[in-house]
């Protein structure tokens, strides 16, 4: 079953921004009830340092940083600065006992990934954090400058996503735990899904949200309720706007990031999905501080209504990079 209304591709399966504080109770709730139970469901030591390869990307890394922000270390077996630079990277991964998940990604065997990431050279080391992608440093550098960058990284995925990171279990076998998720339940929601589906064809946006919360206040991880939330909120926000007003609004006020913010939602709805990408992106660049984060939390739910893995998506994320470092 599909949300229907919208004609948007992919699925998205991770945690929407504005879901964080419910995401960071669920977690620390899932942390403390795998404490009480002697640490079931924690992961071994040595399951903080994986290996990553094309094929389980998604597995390994999108749903994992669902949990716990991936870092992910672009390396190479030629590369002399990877192999200083990668045992720190494990070392610390460790010592974080579960705070952040380190994934080694082989960019000869995976050149794809290499690509889609836009790296010219390595060592090359990002994070991604409740799907969304970060470059944190190339090349060499010291331990106390991989130490603050995590640090930070840290905070803002408990802070902006509700991410508290993984129980590890020094006795627990390696390979043992359990994948991304499997914690969770997943009920039996078709009626729920299509109460939403139907209140969304009857304009019932209203409705269609708070079905679409309810599936997700059970079972987080519900690709279809995400994705059929962040398109009725997209059309709420729309409903009852006058276009002319917002697009003039919008092309008077270039650095208002509530115009911008407006035209972007417009732009979506009627199919126009890179004008809204480039408009928040150059409002990016021409704000800052609150206004600034406030278009960035926009694009970042705009690229969940539109799907993770698609192109358009995947271009505006380099240039929301670059726009932004």
């Amino acid at each position: 079953m599909q949300p229907r209304n919208m004609s948007m591709s992919g699925v998205v399966d991770l945690a929407a921004v504005k879901a964080a504080q419910e995401a960071k109770a669920k977690a620390e709730q899932t942390r403390a009830e795998a404490a009480r139970q002697g640490g079931a469901g924690a992961v071994a030591p040595a399951d903080l340092v994986i290996d990553v390869a094309e094929a389980g990307f998604e597995r390994d890394v999108l749903q994992r940083s669902a949990e716990v922000p991936v870092v992910l270390d672009f390396w190479a077996e030629w590369c002399q600065p990877c192999k200083q630079l990668s045992p720190v990277l494990e070392r610390l991964a460790v010592e974080y006992n579960g705070r952040i998940l380190l994934a080694k990604i082989d960019v000869d065997a995976n050149q794809m990934l290499m690509q889609q990431f836009g790296i010219q050279g390595i060592p090359a080391v990002f994070a991604v954090v409740a799907g969304q992608a970060l470059p944190l440093f190339q090349g060499a550098a010291g331990e106390d400058q991989i130490r603050g960058t995590l640090d930070q990284l840290i905070q803002v995925a408990e802070e902006r996503f509700g991410l508290t990171g993984l129980t590890v279990d020094p006795d627990a076998q390696p390979g043992a735990a359990p994948p991304a998720g499997a914690a969770v339940a997943a009920g039996p929601y078709d009626a729920l899904l299509e109460a939403a589906v139907q209140a969304l064809d009857a304009g019932d946006l209203a409705g269609a949200v708070q079905a679409y919360k309810n599936v997700l206040g059970d079972d987080p991880g519900n690709s279809e309720a995400k994705l059929g939330l962040a398109q009725a909120e997209l059309l709420q926000r729309v409903q009852g706007m006058d276009p002319q007003a917002v697009r003039t609004a919008a092309a008077e006020k270039p650095a208002d990031a509530e115009a911008q913010i407006a035209g972007a939602d417009l732009d979506l709805v009627g199919g126009h999905v890179e004008d809204a990408f480039g408009r928040l992106i150059e409002a990016v660049r021409r704000t800052a501080g609150d206004d600034r984060d406030a278009v960035r939390r926009r694009l970042l739910e705009l690229f969940e209504v539109v799907g993770t893995d698609d192109p358009r998506v995947v271009n505006a994320r380099r240039a929301l990079a670059r726009a932004l470092f």
